[in-house]
């Protein structure tokens, strides 16, 4: 069985693309590479590089392949940056999976797992976030993600009487941190993990953004998840889907402990054994309070488990970070 995923030369697309493979399943990767990383992709696995915008390019990859399901990842993912460019991030992320959906649906292929995100929620008023929890999304980027659940919503109900009709569901996950393989890490200039690799690696004081929030110690409280884990739940929404099992339409991919930017400071000084205490900035534009979230029905339907420490995010991602690292200075030496 193929399986098209959409920014697959990316940090979270390039771990779904392995957990693909090691299920037995063929991955085909579309990505245009504003973010990802063509050395991302394994060895083997067709790479086509185009954008999802690209309505034409994205129907012949489904064909050509003869797709049975596209996992569909490729977005513009930066909340704080999406206040500052709305349009480029709904052109992405709302023209994007509506192209996505039209070619889906011209090829024949009915098989649609999302690659939604907590932002849908916004700041929530409850301490455990829940499917069915109020949407409220504090950024163009949750915006954006929330119209394209709806947009695969409506087109599952128009689809619904015909020859092939969608079946679909999404994931919506929280902070994805650490590595699954060490050829993999994550390269955003905007996330925390990367953010604190970077300063260290250069001598320099990671940052914290915020201290004043309306948390215990006044940073932000987010659910930090590890990124095989969540690359795991994608392959086994896509075999449910491909096997016409019942699925709900959304999963929060949640470990129901939330950890503050503090706490994974404290995380990160211990695993890699530099003493540093955080400069303060500003707060960015777009970050809630807090959010965190249960996994409980994706623990029924989707194998779904948190199966690392905070200290075994910091160091597989640690780790991923420094061996790129490693690599880069033995090909400059070449």
């Amino acid at each position: 069985m193929t399986w098209l995923v959409t920014g697959g030369a990316g940090y979270i697309g390039a771990h779904i693309v392995r957990a693909l493979g090691a299920a037995g399943l063929e991955p085909v990767v579309i990505d245009d590479l504003s973010s990802g990383h063509e050395g991302f992709v394994p060895a083997g696995v067709p790479f086509v590089r185009g954008t999802i915008l690209d309505r034409e390019l994205v129907e012949r990859t489904l064909r050509e392949h003869h797709v049975e399901g596209v996992i569909h990842v490729a977005g513009f993912k930066y909340a704080g940056v999406s206040v500052q460019r709305p349009l480029h991030t709904y052109a992405q992320n709302v023209e994007g999976t509506r192209v996505v959906l039209e070619a889906m649906d011209a090829a024949g292929v009915t098989n649609l797992v999302f690659s939604s995100s907590a932002a849908v929620y916004g700041t929530p008023h409850v301490d455990l976030v829940v499917e069915d929890t109020e949407k409220h999304p504090t950024s163009p980027y949750g915006q954006s993600k929330l119209i394209g659940e709806w947009l695969i919503a409506d087109q599952g109900v128009a689809t619904a009487g015909s020859e092939h009709p969608l079946r679909h569901t999404s994931l919506r996950y929280f902070n994805v941190v650490g590595s699954g393989d060490a050829a993999v890490y994550d390269t955003s200039p905007h996330n925390l993990f990367p953010l604190v690799f970077e300063a260290l690696l250069a001598g320099k004081t990671p940052k914290i953004f915020g201290d004043d929030y309306a948390t215990e110690d006044g940073t932000n409280v987010r659910d930090y998840v590890h990124v095989a884990d969540i690359a795991a739940a994608h392959v086994v929404a896509a075999q449910r889907l491909a096997g016409a099992q019942p699925i709900e339409p959304a999963y929060n991919l949640g470990s129901q402990n939330g950890l503050s930017v503090r706490e994974i400071m404290d995380a990160m000084a211990r695993v890699t054994g530099i003493d540093f205490t955080p400069e303060i900035s500003p707060r960015r534009p777009g970050d809630p309070d807090r959010i965190v979230a249960t996994g409980e029905l994706a623990a029924r339907d989707l194998d779904w488990a948190n199966r690392y420490s905070v200290d075994e995010m910091v160091r597989s991602g640690w780790e991923a970070r420094r061996a790129a690292g490693h690599a880069q200075a033995d090909s400059s030496r070449s």
